[in-house]
Parts: C-alpha cells; sequence; structure tokens
C-alpha cells in the first residue's frame, strides 16, 4: 500500500463530511480544499464562486437524461462545449493540480473519480440516517419553506444525477470509496479519528 497523501470526502447533504473533513485537515496540518477549491475553479474559468459552487457539483435538475441534455444545449463560444462541461474539464485539471502539489484533504467535486488513478489517495463517504441529517440542516441552516427531508433528498439527487453524469459511478456505493461512515451513529468526533487512524497519514511538522 502506497503511503497516503491526499483524502477525498465525499459525503451526503447534512452528514457533515465538510466540518469532518476540515478536523481532519487541522490535525494533520494538511491544506484544506473546499471553498478554497472554488475560489482556484472560479479563478481559472472566469465564472462567479457561486455559480461554481452549484454548478461544479450539483445537477440542476433530479433526471440524468435531462441534465444530459441541458448540458448540450449552451456550447461555450469557441469551444463546442457546454458550460457544464466546460467547468467540469477545468474542475478535473484543478484538481490533478492541487495533488501534484501538496498533501491535502479535498471536499467533494468528484475528487475521489478524478485522482482514482492515484495510489496515494484515501477515499471517504459520510452518510448518515434521513433524522439525523435534517436535525443538524435545521440546526445549522435554520428552517425554510421545505421540510428537511425534502431539502436533505433534494440536494443529494442532485449530487447522485451529477455524479453519474460524469463518472458513469454510483454516488455513495461503498466500492467506490476505501471507506464509509455513518457520522450520525458514530458521532462527528469518532468518525475523524478513524478516518485519521485508517489513513495512515501523520500530523506535518
Amino acid at each position: 500500500m502506497s503511503e497516503t497523501r491526499i483524502i477525498t470526502i465525499s459525503r451526503e447533504f447534512g452528514s457533515g463530511g465538510r466540518t469532518i473533513g476540515k478536523m481532519v485537515a487541522d490535525r494533520l496540518g494538511l491544506k484544506y480544499y473546499d471553498k478554497e477549491l472554488v475560489q482556484a475553479i472560479a479563478e481559472e474559468s472566469g465564472f462567479d464562486e457561486s455559480y461554481v459552487e452549484e454548478a461544479g457539483e450539483h445537477a440542476p435538475g433530479k433526471s440524468w437524461l435531462a441534465f444530459a441534455l441541458g448540458a448540450q444545449s449552451a456550447a461555450t463560444p469557441g469551444k463546442g462545449l457546454s458550460m457544464n462541461d466546460f467547468l467540469w474539464t477545468i474542475q478535473y485539471r484543478v484538481i490533478n493540480e492541487i495533488a501534484e502539489k501538496e498533501p491535502c484533504v479535498i471536499v467533494g467535486r468528484c475528487a475521489d473519480y478524478i485522482l482514482r488513478e492515484r495510489s496515494d489517495c484515501f477515499d471517504v463517504f459520510i452518510h448518515a440516517s434521513t433524522d439525523k441529517k435534517a436535525e443538524r440542516i435545521v440546526r445549522l441552516y435554520g428552517e425554510s419553506e421545505a421540510a428537511p427531508e425534502k431539502r436533505l433528498a433534494d440536494k443529494d439527487k442532485k449530487r447522485k444525477v451529477f455524479y453519474k453524469h460524469y463518472t458513469g459511478r454510483e454516488w455513495g456505493m461503498s466500492q467506490n470509496y476505501h471507506m464509509s461512515l455513518d457520522s450520525g451513529y458514530l458521532g462527528i468526533e469518532e468518525c475523524v479519528r478513524i478516518i485519521i487512524d485508517a489513513s495512515g497519514m501523520k500530523k506535518s511538522e
């Protein structure tokens, strides 16, 4: 087994995966890429960060076919690519450049798939029960017109569609990751401990 340099965190909405990723990075003294990755892709693409945040990971609809057809509709001038495909190529390149540059933790953005040929990555998927996730998003983000359960389902459905479209794989399927953890059952702190121990990484000096 090669020495781990990069940890990727994929996560269900409301599972605390972003928090877990940040805590893992902090405790190992690693660079953390989440919003920072969005900023890098926005600078490279010229798109607004808010657009990159949403379009770089979430399909605009819940149907794979509708997303695929929509992605073909608006070509980027001079490139023959849809806006989504153009953004994907930049995201793909930026994530590979980051992986080459330094040890780090990367949250989301299909990093597990993009870096799949590397032997120095440790890929983790974080999930939790619907009631645990619903409680968390209400506590962190407040109430909205939509029920928390619907917000959870809608967000993750868009992630599944996007992931399937660009990777051909099933988002969240355990075989696609080295480890899958239930944060609702284990707790955030225990997930952080398990990931650090299992990755074999030591705190950077």
